[in-house]
């Protein structure tokens, strides 16, 4: 079933909205102001955000900005904000859509639709190098014929590292992807599980081949 997070402070459209997706099959979670969409947004990880830009705590704009901080869930913007620069403005933010309000149910809902299928996972790889494989799917490491065993924390790492081989992934991104906006600045937890991995996959740990780190920046997956 797929979690829509509704965010808007007019408590008849949250309701009506509330109600409505239900009836036609997703599940909705709600929040009236940019705090709680945000504290939401971590605990349930949503498949997708609709989000009003006039939020009683903070400009909708400042919420798009910081759910991209870490996720790159689909966000469609519902604002009575008309102009085109507001529209330009929230895409160039983050968003993925944009409606305004009055709108039809059925737009919405259409709208809902494409952001699930844009949003559809591709298939995990098997990642296959010289010293060990890597089945991401089936949540399997292997150094030749010996299983090795990832933690789950483990395995979100390697997740993030491989999507985007030779690619620098930032501290930052990482600890909010793994961990979450709480942990935005525990670097000690990246050194620490970035050292397991070393341990259990690379040939010598001390000196990484495939999981290196750029001092103060990130990491990257050379494979």
């Amino acid at each position: 079933m797929t979690t829509v997070l509704i965010v808007d402070d007019e408590p008849m459209l949250l309701r009506a909205l509330q109600i409505n997706l239900r009836a036609h099959g997703y599940r909705p979670i709600t929040a009236t102001d940019g705090a709680s969409a945000l504290a939401a947004a971590t605990e349930h990880r949503p498949d997708i955000v609709v989000l009003d830009l006039g939020l009683p705590d903070m400009d909708g704009m400042e919420v798009i900005a910081r759910l991209r901080e870490w996720t790159a869930t689909p966000i469609i913007v519902l604002s009575a904000r008309h102009g085109s620069d507001d529209v330009v403005d929230a895409l160039d933010a983050g968003a993925d859509d944009y409606v305004t309000k009055p709108f039809g149910l059925d737009e919405l809902l259409a709208r809902l639709r494409a952001a699930s299928r844009r949003a559809v996972a591709p298939a995990a790889p098997i990642i296959t190098t010289e010293h060990f494989t890597l089945d991401t799917g089936a949540r399997k490491a292997f150094t030749g014929e010996t299983e090795v065993r990832l933690t789950p924390t483990e395995w979100k790492i390697v997740d993030q590292l491989v999507t985007y081989p030779g690619r620098l992934i930032p501290q930052r991104q990482l600890l909010l992807e793994v961990w979450g906006p709480a942990y935005a600045k525990e670097l000690q937890y990246l050194r620490v599980y970035l050292n397991q991995l070393r341990k259990k996959l690379e040939p010598d740990p001390t000196r990484p081949r495939y999981f290196i780190t750029e001092s103060g920046m990130g990491y990257r997956f050379e494979p």
